[in-house]
């Protein structure tokens, strides 16, 4: 699992008018191919009308599933430049389709090249992009006589407070990056004098808004 990766925010869709042409943009994360197909198909249904359906994805941690369409514009102007917007983002698991209803005006390969772009670009834009970070929930035990200092601490910290148990002693539960468990380990131990235990609990992706 990567330790940390870029996708869009969920399901988007945006659109935008070039030469009397409309271009709407649909975007939506997909963890499997299947996924992103069932996605395109969904669309093209939505939008049988339509002069065209392109689309792209990218799929997989080291992005090794990747697929462009261009639905009957000319080839390498459309599901290329789509993919290539969401290769130089960054982005991972995510399925893009833009449709196009055509306005009468023939824009030509680079046009086509720059409208896709575009309308992929501020599709993206309007879903919204976010970080996903494996964090490690940490579960430290201390006695109450350490509660305030120890919380007092981790607010002021780069960690954030899942939750806190109180029972016989008090259990807190802290989001950590996984690369940074046996630091916060060695954190705790230093704060609590060696009185505390802390052990390392399930991960998970926790996601905060990217504007990068």
């Amino acid at each position: 699992m990567l330790p940390r990766y870029l996708t869009v925010k969920g399901y988007g869709e945006n659109e935008i008018i070039i030469q009397k042409s409309r271009f709407i943009a649909y975007i939506d994360r997909a963890e499997t191919e299947e996924e992103a197909q069932e996605f395109i198909q969904k669309i093209k249904k939505q939008n049988w009308d339509a002069t065209h359906n392109c689309s792209a994805y990218l799929i997989g941690e080291q992005d090794h599933i990747q697929k462009a369409n261009d639905d009957g514009e000319p080839s390498g102007t459309a599901g290329v430049p789509i993919l290539e917007v969401l290769k130089k983002k960054k982005l991972k698991d995510t399925v893009v389709v833009i449709t196009r209803y055509f306005g009468g005006i023939k824009l030509g390969a680079g046009g086509l090249i720059r409208a896709y772009g575009k309308a992929t670009s501020e599709g993206l834009a309007a879903t919204g992009i976010v970080e996903r970070k494996l964090m490690a929930i940490m579960h430290t035990t201390i006695d109450y006589t350490l509660l305030g200092k120890v919380e007092n601490e981790l607010r002021s910290s780069i960690y954030t407070i899942k939750d806190i148990h109180y029972q016989d002693k008090v259990e807190i539960e802290a989001y950590v990056e996984e690369n940074q468990t046996e630091s916060f380990t060695a954190w705790m131990v230093e704060l609590t004098n060696g009185q505390g235990e802390t052990r390392q609990g399930e991960t998970l992706y926790q996601e905060e808004a990217y504007e990068g």
